[in-house]
This record gives structure tokens, sequence and C-alpha cells, in this order.
């Protein structure tokens, strides 16, 4: 951290608390002065209350406008990145990226909606970024065996073959059991394992994640905008309808 950066924004974050403390007093006031039967005070209530409001709905579009910022600076990285697998339409008019685990629990339980919607919609094209993150032995090995899929072809089903799988964590094994039962060459997909680039490809998924502040899994990007809504309640084809939209 350069000097003075980490004052400047506790200074920075420390005034935004100040500035909404001193909102919610205004308002708690008014409303404490109603209590006490003075007619003029639902009025100020009302204006503290719209004031509040006024200014969660400002931040919440700076910090909109600030992630939009980080995904169009690092958008090649997201979108054109050819060590990447990838599942869907190759030259698809609306790109979704995940940040995913194969021993992430709730990575799993949107996998089925997600393949719903590239089975419903011919026109998405979807990057899968290995960020192994959970505590769990076969995290990194099963990322790992992933991404070295993609040079037998095999990355599409594999993907889908791991994610579908009820077992959690994934134990080690499994990988290699999945591997083997959608025709992977399993002497060729451990040598290939080791390679450096696949590796280096984990590492520059954990760090493209973490330049875009993302810390969670499953994280999606959908016509440039880093979904926010918990995973259970994201609306796929609506999401995927504006961001085509957007394009027109």
């Amino acid at each position: 951290m350069r000097a003075g950066t980490g004052y400047s924004r506790r200074r920075g974050s420390a005034s935004l608390m100040a500035k909404a403390g001193e909102l919610m007093r205004r308002r708690e006031f008014a409303l404490g002065v109603a209590g006490l039967g003075l007619a003029v005070m639902p009025a100020a209530a009302d204006t503290a209350d719209d004031a509040v409001k006024a200014y969660i709905a400002k931040t919440e579009a700076e910090k909109i406008a600030a992630s939009d910022a980080l995904v169009a600076k690092n958008h090649a990285a997201l979108f054109d990145n050819p060590a990447s697998g990838f599942l869907g339409n190759p030259h698809g008019d609306v790109a979704i990226v995940q940040f995913f685990d194969y021993d992430c629990g709730f990575s799993k339980r949107v996998e089925p909606r997600v393949e719903a919607l590239l089975k419903a919609d011919a026109g998405v094209k979807l990057i899968p970024r290995e960020f192994t993150i959970e505590p769990a032995e076969s995290s990194p090995i099963a990322g790992r065996a992933a991404l070295a899929s993609i040079a037998q072809g095999k990355y599409a089903v594999y993907h889908q073959a791991m994610m579908s799988v009820p077992d959690h964590p994934l134990a080690v094994p499994r990988v290699f059991e999945i591997a083997e039962s959608v025709g992977l060459d399993l002497a060729t997909l451990r040598a290939d394992m080791e390679k450096p680039a696949i590796y280096a490809q984990l590492i520059a998924n954990f760090n493209l994640a973490r330049a875009l502040r993302i810390f969670q899994t499953p994280t999606f990007i959908i016509g440039n905008h880093i979904v926010t809504e918990p995973s259970a309640q994201i609306d796929f084809p609506a999401l995927v309808a504006k961001a085509r939209a957007a394009k027109t």
C-alpha cells in the first residue's frame, strides 16, 4: 500500500459515515419531536427520510459505476483470454464470466440454472474462471484438471460433469474418476496439469478476481456488469436480455 493511501481511504469512509450519521440524527430528531405532538414535524421527518434515501441511492450508483469501470479496465483479460475454457456459443452475442470453485456448494447449486440458460439461449457464451479459494484439497487439483482438459477438447463436458456431482467436498480420486468417465486420457491429463501454463492460469484468475474486488464464488459478470444479487436470486434470462438490448 502506498504511503497515505490507507489514511485517505479511512478518512473518506469516515466522512461518508459522518454524513450518513448526521442524516439519521436529523431524522430521529424529527420523529422524536413529532412524538411530542408538534404538527410541523411529519413533514420534517419525510424530508429527512427522503434525504437518507437519496444519499443511499447516490452511494449505490457510485459503487456500481466504480465496479463497471473495473470491468471495462479488465475487459480483455475477462472475455478474450485464449487459455480459458468456455461453454455455449463461441461467437455468442452475450458473454458471461463466472468465477467459481468446484468445491463451492453455492456454485454447484446454481449450475442447473446456468445449464438451462445455455440450452435455452443459443446466443450465450459462458466463460468459467476457476477461482480455487475453497479450503479443500481437491479445489486447486480440480481447477488444474479442468484447465488441462482443454487440450483434449473435453473442457465443457468435464466441467459440467464435475459441477453436477453432489459430492462436497469433492474427493481427489473423484476428480480423475469423472475425467475418465467423460473420455479424458488420464496419463495425458495428469502430465498437462503439471505444466507451468496451467498453474499460471489459476494465478491469473486469482489476480483478476482481486483486481475486480471479487472475493466469493460464484460471481457472475453479465453484460459488463458484476452481478451483486445472491446467486439463488439471479434471473439469468432477464440479465442476458438486458445485456443484449444494451448492444442495439
